[in-house]
């Protein structure tokens, strides 16, 4: 059963300065139409604007180290979510898990802000899309997956002489149900094909091509006849290719010729856009704010298009340069975003300004915002926890494994507040009063470590 819509517990055009986690955390469940992040790429650089552009002052790291708050996320992971457990197991490298585990935990709870009828697009690159593909598979459900796009930037990366040159990035499109938005985008149709292709005009200078109108179905008994001399398997009924024909849409352009239909220039809705982005160049020249990986507005605009209508909700939890927060704003779409860089508010409020000449009533929050779907979150250790805690593992000890009465176990963290944990019931488990001793507000791996030493 799918869950019902959720009222957004924050202002439209809010922009946050914080770790995302912990503010996706307070953002109630079913709330979002869009989201679209492009976090980095796990490619072992750190980035940062030029000193005297209009983006100085922004960077963030790309390079990863297992550390062991990573290591309770995997435990916490372990136990919730087996699939997705089993897709960090495949990581190569420390690193490569690392950044995983960083993916994994925010996708989760993007997939719970997304509405039923929301959409996701992740954009990466050959490094890690398809570590990233199958976190989302296990995520999102492998059904929901709907397109790997492929956006050809002007300029390869790199000009190594051992690997063709990569001038590609990748976004992973998933749906959050079979119900999700979908708006087909068309593209300007390329002249040369338009001068090959619609090369007739009528007489009042409206222009169209011909096209076939046999069926590729030979089996279709119903739709053979003679029409004009010429006997085929059509792909219209008799009744519609005359009257057609009367109206001049159908024409022979000799005795004997198989008949065609036209189609008019005007009512092309202009060339079909596929998953292959080969049309949209990467930011240069006014657009350009020096920024790190920034990306093109006429991108933004496609996604934003496709996967959400006027007065949804778009979110960018990486949302860097804000180039996703102008392009929904353009579009007439709401729009909220994250950054773990205060310049992000600071460059959004300049974009808004400089495009539309107003401030634009734009929100910059460091808070995390309180849940209101749920009610407020209990005290981690109340009555009500201890009971659901206590059933759930069927009142033995996470640690030790021994069984107790409720009395006698204590809820802990499973990752500590210290370490962004939070009162959440994911996040709760009972302890024995000994093992909660031993583990203090450190990970479960040291818990376990020190019982097996001891044993």
């Amino acid at each position: 059963m799918q869950q019902p819509h959720s009222t957004p517990n924050w202002a439209n055009k809010t922009i946050w300065t914080g770790d995302n986690l912990y503010i996706m955390r307070g953002m109630n469940s079913a709330s979002v139409d869009l989201i679209y992040l492009d976090p980095p790429f796990n490619s072992n650089a750190n980035y940062a604007a030029p000193i005297g552009s209009q983006a100085a002052g922004a960077a963030f790291k790309d390079i990863w180290t297992l550390t062991d708050i990573d290591v309770e996320w995997i435990n916490l992971i372990e136990q919730k979510y087996p699939k997705l457990y089993q897709v960090l197991l495949a990581a190569m490298t420390k690193s490569d898990k690392s950044y995983l585990v960083y993916m994994a935990t925010r996708l989760l709870e993007m997939k719970r802000i997304l509405k039923p009828t929301g959409s996701i697009y992740l954009h990466c690159d050959p490094t890690m899309s398809h570590y990233l593909k199958a976190i989302m598979d296990a995520i999102f459900g492998h059904k929901n997956f709907r397109n790997e796009l492929s956006w050809r930037r002007s300029n390869p990366k790199s000009h190594g002489n051992k690997n063709f040159p990569n001038c590609r990035d990748i976004i992973l499109r998933f749906a959050r149900s079979d119900d999700c938005t979908y708006n087909q985008v068309f593209g300007e149709h390329d002249p040369e094909y338009l001068r090959k292709a619609y090369k007739y005009y009528e007489p009042n200078g409206r222009r169209y091509r011909l096209l076939p109108l046999l069926n590729p179905n030979s089996a279709r008994p119903n739709l053979t006849y003679e029409f004009l001399g010429v006997t085929r398997v059509w792909r219209w009924t008799r009744e519609r290719m005359e009257q057609a024909h009367k109206d001049g849409i159908v024409v022979q352009l000799k005795p004997g010729a198989v008949p065609q239909y036209k189609k008019y220039l005007d009512e092309s809705k202009g060339r079909t856009i596929t998953n292959d982005w080969d049309d949209i160049d990467q930011v240069a020249g006014n657009e350009s704010l020096d920024y790190p990986t920034q990306k093109p507005l006429a991108l933004l605009k496609r996604i934003i298009m496709a996967s959400s209508e006027k007065d949804g909700i778009v979110f960018d939890p990486f949302c860097g340069c804000a180039t996703t927060c102008v392009a929904a704003d353009d579009l007439g779409r709401n729009w909220i975003g994250i950054d773990i860089s205060k310049k992000a508010a600071e460059l959004v409020v300049e974009r808004m300004e400089q495009r539309q000449g107003l401030y634009r009533d734009i929100v910059h929050r460091k808070d995390i915002p309180e849940r209101t779907d749920i009610g407020r979150i209990r005290k981690y250790n109340s009555p009500a926890n201890r009971k659901h805690l206590y059933g759930e593992q069927g009142g033995y000890c996470a640690g030790c494994s021994e069984h107790f009465q409720q009395q006698h176990l204590e809820v802990d963290h499973i990752i500590s507040r210290k370490k962004g944990g939070t009162d959440h019931l994911e996040n709760l488990q009972l302890l024995c009063s000994h093992c909660n001793r031993i583990k203090g507000d450190r990970g479960m791996a040291y818990l376990q470590t020190k019982l097996q030493l001891a044993a």
